[in-house]
């Protein structure tokens, strides 16, 4: 199967949106697009589908002057005692949201402590995650979500990664090679979508975005029944597209 997603053009640069919160946030009393574009020196076109995306999320609202003003998921997020269980909250939804829109399970996973950990996910009955047959810890080399991480750590960092969890063939499409599997990550373009083609399980494939905020490794995946596969390319780029709330909840 040879699929390779298009190149997309994800809107990463999270410092431009918290640039965008800042203004409104010391406007108090409102601020137009207008003043927000001279302030932080967005053009419209990129500062329209910015807002758009706030307003969508809960971080902006805009008043019936049309103010925008800081919305209710942004004074959340924004208060120490309750951080935590609020972000887990917004994050849930939005991965809800995104798994409709896609129409397949996803799945937020970080490299926490030298190890690949799924965070969050949500599935449904027509969307069913993968079916963990071996520990995704041990399986970082043949799926989506832990080709997608380790594209994120240097070659020390994939070394004693590998030093601790030994390549193992899961199916017969699973690299097995160490030198062949860290070419193709070095060859991987960080807008194009990890893909997991029944590398780790057959009957599944997979993709896989980062999720860069900050010094954290991260990333967004989804999966599909091999009888999907046929919609894991469109699936893939829309998760791209929207990996952008997730990145900013992570920032906040």
């Amino acid at each position: 199967m040879a699929l390779k997603p298009e190149p997309t053009a994800p809107f990463h640069s999270v410092h431009y949106v918290l640039r965008v919160l800042e203004t409104i946030s010391r406007h108090g009393g409102g601020v137009s697009d207008a003043q927000i574009a001279r302030e932080t020196g967005l053009p419209p076109g990129h500062l329209a589908p910015m807002l758009a995306m706030l307003r969508r999320e809960g971080y902006a609202e805009q008043t019936a002057e049309g103010a925008y003003v800081t919305g209710e998921s942004l004074v959340l997020l924004g208060s120490g005692s309750t951080r935590k269980e609020a972000l887990a909250a917004k994050l849930q939804d939005t991965l809800a949201e995104l798994r409709d829109s896609v129409g397949a399970a996803v799945y937020i996973s970080r490299y926490i402590d030298g190890e690949v950990k799924i965070t969050q996910f949500a599935d449904g009955p027509g969307t069913p995650k993968v079916n963990e047959w071996v520990d995704f810890r041990s399986a970082a080399h043949a799926s989506a979500v832990g080709k997608c991480l380790l594209t994120q750590l240097d070659v020390d960092g994939r070394r004693d990664h590998l030093s601790r969890h030994k390549i193992a063939r899961l199916t017969s499409r699973t690299i097995t090679s160490e030198r062949l599997l860290f070419s193709k990550l070095d060859a991987q373009p960080p807008t194009v979508p990890v893909l997991d083609l029944q590398e780790y399980a057959v009957g599944t494939v997979c993709a896989a975005v980062p999720l860069t905020a900050g010094s954290a490794v991260g990333c967004l995946a989804l999966s599909l029944p091999i009888e999907h596969a046929h919609r894991l390319r469109q699936a893939a780029d829309t998760l791209n597209r929207r990996a952008a709330p997730v990145v900013l909840s992570l920032a906040i």
